[in-house]
């Protein structure tokens, strides 16, 4: 594969919570802008592929050790997908590498190694951004869980103070209605949100490897199982979070090698009908794109008519269903 490829990814979120913070809520910058780290969309990426049978290298996986289930180091993952009984006795460096590029999260995303003998840097031929909330009514809700078992040590609504006041007869009578109690919990949503994350793919981000011979270079094999995944994983991913969640959006420019573009999500905007029965994605790549003319070879534009209204157009562009991959 020669030339680039620049694009666009949305991922729309409903009573759903695409990227959560360490409080649970969904992650945001210090101005309150909502956004999903680039690792929120390539887990679910992961893992489709993972489901399909392909190596995946960096993504958490567990061992038993006595008693306790803990994860794995990289050293033990590398061991378990490669069938190598010891990293430490790899022949060579060379190896290892040869090894790394047949995971295909590596292939795209690429790695950072580092164990004792051996530490490598590959950068990788996709990147990927941060993916910003478009949607101006998005709102985080916050919802109440009743557990069906009890805690005994937790009383949600007593403070040390309360229990430092009460006499003693009051706090063990407290404590055994308390013990009676199922424990709450919370669950954070966003009622709905759309994440738009941009993209680029380099083909030539591993000609140092293919000198060395550890790789064939990035492939349009490559490029067509990323695709494959990027348009269908977050659907596919039903986690009790990321129900509700759902791929709404792909743009993919395939261009000279030798031709470079800005973030192409910067220019995307999201608004919803009057009626608020559809969403309006706004492409705003006019003047950008057409602009070149034959240096853009092709366009494809992924979205779910059903749902969505597009807006903008872009010279070459092909239009296709999200889902059913038919051409609209």
């Amino acid at each position: 594969m020669r030339n680039r490829i620049f694009g666009v990814l949305g991922v729309k979120s409903i009573m759903a919570n695409w990227n959560a913070d360490f409080n649970g809520r969904p992650k945001s910058i210090s101005t309150g802008e909502i956004f999903g780290s680039d690792k929120a969309f390539k887990y679910p990426i992961k893992k489709m592929w993972q489901e399909q049978g392909e190596k995946i290298l960096y993504i958490k996986s567990y061992k038993q050790e006595k008693e306790k289930i803990i994860p794995k180091t990289l050293k033990e993952r590398y061991e378990e997908i490669f069938g190598v009984k010891d990293l430490a006795k790899e022949k060579s460096d060379i190896e290892i590498l040869k090894k790394l590029f047949q995971a295909i999260d590596v292939k795209n995303f690429g790695a950072t190694f580092a164990e004792k003998k051996s530490n490598f840097a590959i950068t990788g031929a996709v990147q990927i951004g941060q993916g910003f909330n478009k949607y101006e009514g998005c709102e985080t809700e916050v919802q109440q869980i009743l557990s069906p078992f009890r805690n005994p040590n937790n009383n949600p609504n007593k403070t040390k103070k309360d229990l430092f006041n009460e006499n003693e007869e009051d706090e063990k009578a407290d404590k055994e209605e308390e013990d009676k109690q199922s424990t709450l919990g919370t669950k954070i949503v966003s009622n709905e949100a759309h994440y738009f994350y941009g993209f680029a793919i380099n083909p030539t981000a591993y000609k140092d490897f293919v000198e060395m011979g550890v790789t064939e270079g990035y492939t349009e094999a490559d490029y067509e199982k990323f695709k494959e995944a990027a348009l269908m994983a977050a659907t596919a991913f039903n986690t009790n979070a990321k129900v509700g969640c759902e791929n709404e959006f792909g743009l993919f420019v395939e261009t000279e090698a030798d031709l470079y573009l800005p973030d192409l999500a910067q220019f995307i905007r999201f608004k919803k009908t009057e009626d608020n029965e559809k969403g309006v994605i706004s492409l705003g790549l006019d003047k950008l794109l057409n602009a070149f003319g034959d240096r853009i070879l092709s366009i494809e534009i992924y979205y779910n008519p059903l749902t969505t209204i597009l807006e903008g157009s872009l010279d070459k562009a092909k239009a296709y269903h999200i889902f059913t991959k038919e051409a609209l």
